[in-house]
């Protein structure tokens, strides 16, 4: 009987390597005349450790990692394949620290399974989830997801429940479902990680809303960045056609309903729900004013369930073990588990999901073990380009929507981007401003217009020119913009901004550097 040998096909373990590692050991094994199975897995999150080649013995599943090419040889002269002692051994996956504490829900198959094999997808719990909602009404599968306490992870924490809700209750002649993949924040991969590991539970997920509020047609918005995201999800749908998950009758219910993928353009507006529709009408990808809200009025005029990745794949699970189940992850308000993205200057970079309520300080250092230069932290940021940056005696703030929210703060998708010592918090803010001037629609004048003048003010400052006068000017214009803006694009690029100024505002009143370009985390734990 063959061994099964692991290596992950995520795009973070190909990028260090996995390719070659996965071919190095299929021409050692064919050297040696042994016979094993490669499974290209998704990863399991822990970027630092990647390649992660695991080992499925009798037990569990070894793990030795990073791997290169070059150490196949020695994994190899070591017995690797039936447990054997290696410089890299890290023993079970499972028991690997970083792993262990996880409380892994949405994640639960990511790692574990060959992504496109439909069989170990349901030996492992899929399509659970979607067969219990075939035998429910669908207001009973509203009032489940209502229940569970599932909020959107795109950033805003609406409640998914109501936003069914909204849309079965619309009559229509046609409805949606889309699913907003373009994961466009700094310092996040958790949509990416999960198209590419575990898509079955996306499509799942997707169908489940379907059946819940009449939609007969889905679409995946996915950013043109993701290509193997792209092709992985591409090749599951199809998949799931063949299967009778997809098409004119899911799972033999009756109910049709199909999914297409879309790529977007590179627009980071298009993360913007309207703008995302606008976008897949074959529009310029340009904010709608609301009201109408797109779950009465969406994609073509029509109801339109908008979630992200991480909401829908969340589904599968609460609809499989029920609402309690989910709603007893969490504190609050803030009910489940939220998949941290670990980024930037940090020693242990990956993908850690846990139940709301963890601080951002055990976050950080009791997960991600500090600063990767082992410099002193100076600063985080959350919620992507446009999250605010915390100093050190915040970091105890729980990591929940309305803790956040109180620090005048934001959880958004999780993301969490790490700074040294050696940031420049002055430069880091103009680059905010800059970042909105550059993606911005263009459609409203606080947003276009703002930023603009939002990144002139700030080096005025820096170079000293009338500081009070130019303070007072852009604490006038930053309101403006929180106010006035049509999307959260202009209206949360003060955060960053006001809260540099608010925390770090020595990094104000020094003298003009060179340059004033920003000083970017580093992309290593990306």
């Amino acid at each position: 009987m063959s061994v099964r040998v692991y290596v992950p096909l995520d795009a973070a373990a190909r990028s260090v390597g996995a390719d070659e590692v996965a071919a190095a050991i299929a021409g050692e094994a064919i050297a040696r005349e042994i016979d094993i199975e490669i499974v290209r897995n998704g990863t399991r999150g822990m970027v630092w450790l990647e390649p992660l080649v695991e080992v499925a013995t009798s037990g569990s599943r070894l793990a030795y990692g990073p791997v290169s090419p070059a150490d196949v040889p020695s994994l190899f002269d070591s017995g690797f394949l039936t447990g054997g002692s290696h410089q890299l051994s890290l023993g079970p996956t499972s028991g690997i620290p970083f792993f262990a504490r996880q409380d892994r829900v949405t994640f639960a198959r990511c790692g574990l399974i060959d992504p496109l094999s439909l069989d170990e997808y349901r030996a492992n719990g899929g399509l659970a989830g979607l067969t219990r909602a075939l035998a429910m009404t669908r207001e009973a599968i509203v009032q489940e997801v209502t229940d569970s306490g599932l909020r959107g992870r795109g950033g805003a924490g609406f409640p998914t429940g109501i936003k069914w809700k909204t849309v079965l209750d619309e009559p229509a002649d046609q409805k949606y479902i889309v699913c907003n993949a373009d994961e466009g924040d700094s310092g996040t991969f958790a949509d990416r990680m999960l198209m590419e590991g575990d898509p079955f539970v996306l499509i799942e997920g997707m169908a489940i809303a379907a059946v819940a509020v009449g939609a007969t047609m889905g679409y995946v918005y996915l950013r043109s960045e993701y290509p193997d995201a792209f092709n992985i999800l591409q090749r599951a749908v199809a998949i799931s056609r063949d299967a009778g998950i997809l098409g004119p009758s899911a799972l033999g219910s009756g109910h049709p309903f199909d999914i297409d993928v879309r790529l977007g353009a590179g627009a980071y507006i298009c993360g913007e729900e309207t703008s995302l529709l606008e976008s897949l009408e074959g529009k310029r990808g340009v904010i709608r004013a609301k009201p109408p809200l797109p779950a009465i009025s969406g994609l073509f005029g029509k109801p339109t369930v908008v979630n992200n990745v991480l909401s829908l794949a969340s589904v599968p699970a609460i609809l499989e073990k029920g609402a309690g189940y989910y709603a007893a992850f969490g504190t609050g308000r803030s009910r489940g588990t939220m998949p941290l993205q670990l980024a930037g200057n940090i020693k242990h970079g990956g993908l850690f999901e846990t139940a709301f309520g963890m601080t951002i300080r055990e976050a950080i250092f009791a997960v991600g073990g500090g600063t990767a230069s082992g410099r002193p932290l100076r600063a985080i940021q959350i919620g992507g380009p446009l999250g605010a940056y915390f100093p050190d005696h915040l970091l105890d703030t729980p990591l929940d929507y309305e803790a956040m929210a109180a620090q005048k703060g934001m959880l958004g998708h999780g993301g969490i981007v790490v700074f040294d010592d050696s940031v420049d918090l002055a430069r880091q803010a103009r680059f905010a401003m800059d970042f909105c001037a550059i993606e911005s629609c263009g459609k409203c004048t606080p947003c276009r217009i703002g930023s603009t003048r939002g990144v002139e003010v700030i080096d005025r400052i820096v170079a000293g020119e009338d500081r009070a006068l130019n303070l007072e000017l852009l604490d006038d214009l930053c309101e403006v913009m929180v106010d006035a803006s049509l999307c959260q694009l202009g209206g949360l690029t003060p955060f960053p901004v006001l809260s540099a100024l608010r925390h770090f505002p020595e990094d104000f009143d020094r003298p003009a550097t060179a340059s004033h370009q920003p000083a970017l985390a580093k992309e290593g734990s990306q």
